[in-house]
């Protein structure tokens, strides 16, 4: 199946052609017809499956498609529940739009909201935004959303997480009963299940890709090492399998740090990502990775979401998380889209038992790496 299968028009297949993508994702394939066709829809799917493509480009298709109609409105409007992840899915828009006459932008916390407050004046077909910073913005009268064709809440069960809900709230009750509704989420439980039922008019339903098996794709290995010599074995697993291109976990802030600035001291260049760093040191250093200037990344579970980087072919696990779900979820960043990736994990004795349970959950053995110079 290609994208013109699915009746997307020549600006969005060109724009996609120009990107390298040529066949649809499976969650494409089940969701582009439905929002075409106006339907309301409920997505199940995990970050790294196209779902971000899964609605941008029927939203621009129709949006497109309706433009005589259009007044100075906001005409969609996109809720994500990080700012990572709100401007990830502006580049996206950017990327899938670029010869479509559609204008948007992104509005989010942590940073001046006079730029935000100046474009929204001129203007904007399509809004990408987290809660707080739209409330705010619709207190002082600079955006109004009563005239939305499309709503999107895109990774509900984060924003749940993230204690969102009361901002969701008051924002839905503010956008107009007449409009189509899709809603995303990773999992499902039951506070989920029920704001679907409020929010979406006879949904359709689409799932892809449950937790156990998102790292199907993904060639998964582990190195037994003792703690203290962690550092050095990520040195040689670097430069030993020609590795240019990494995204590295840990626990901890600190240890971001600690490791980049190790690896930098190493000819290696590296950054850490996490939450004490400025929203801007953490924008400049997502962009300096996905353009390459920065060869390794090095990030804590929370700062790393909404890191989308095409092509990235290594996940590193420096320190095993305490929880299963959360290993499937850091190495799903590789893999994704029908590429391949690889994951590599460095396990001490103490993280044993965490490592047990990710080969529980993903019901598969993982290779263990016992020719190198470390192995304890």
């Amino acid at each position: 199946m290609t994208f013109s299968d699915l009746k997307l028009i020549e600006p969005l297949t060109n724009a996609l052609a120009k990107k390298g993508y040529q066949t649809p994702t499976p969650i494409q394939q089940k969701a582009i017809p439905h929002i075409l066709d106006g339907k309301d829809l409920f997505g199940c799917a995990q970050t790294g499956t196209g779902k971000t493509a899964a609605f941008a480009l029927p939203i621009l298709q129709l949006l497109y498609e309706r433009r005589s109609i259009s007044g100075n409105q906001i005409r969609a409007l996109i809720l994500a529940p990080t700012r990572e992840l709100a401007i990830q899915i502006g580049e996206n828009f950017s990327a899938y739009g670029a010869n479509l006459n559609l204008r948007h932008t992104v509005v989010f916390g942590g940073v001046s909201q006079v730029p935000q407050a100046q474009a929204m004046r001129k203007g904007v077909d399509i809004l990408i935004a987290t809660p707080g910073r739209l409330l705010d913005l619709m207190s002082q009268g600079i955006i109004r959303i009563n005239q939305i064709e499309l709503f999107v809440l895109d990774e509900a069960d984060r924003m749940l997480d993230m204690g969102f809900i009361h901002d969701i709230k008051k924002i839905l009750s503010k956008l107009p009963a007449q409009k189509q509704t899709l809603l995303f989420s990773a999992t499902l439980p039951d506070e989920i299940k029920s704001l679907a039922d409020g929010l979406l008019q006879q949904p359709v339903r689409v799932s892809v890709t449950p937790v156990s098996s998102a790292a199907e794709a993904v060639k998964q290995s582990v190195y037994y090492v003792n703690r203290e010599n962690k550092r050095p074995l990520l040195h040689h697993v670097i430069v030993e399998n020609h590795i240019d291109h990494a995204l590295v976990f840990t626990r901890t802030k600190r240890g971001a740090d600690r490791i980049a600035k190790d690896l930098n001291k190493r000819g290696i260049k590296a950054e850490s990502i996490h939450g004490d760093k400025s929203q801007g040191a953490r924008e400049r250093a997502l962009k300096g990775f996905k353009e390459r200037s920065i060869r390794i990344l090095v990030a804590t579970d929370i700062a790393s979401r909404g890191i989308d980087v095409d092509k990235l072919s290594h996940v590193i696990n420096y320190e095993i998380p305490e929880l299963a779900e959360t290993y499937v979820h850091r190495i799903g960043r590789t893999g994704r889209a029908g590429e391949s990736g690889t994951a590599i994990s460095f396990c001490t004795s103490e993280e044993q038992p965490y490592m047990r349970d990710i080969i529980k959950l993903i019901n598969k053995n993982i290779e263990t790496i016992k020719s190198h110079p470390f192995n304890n």
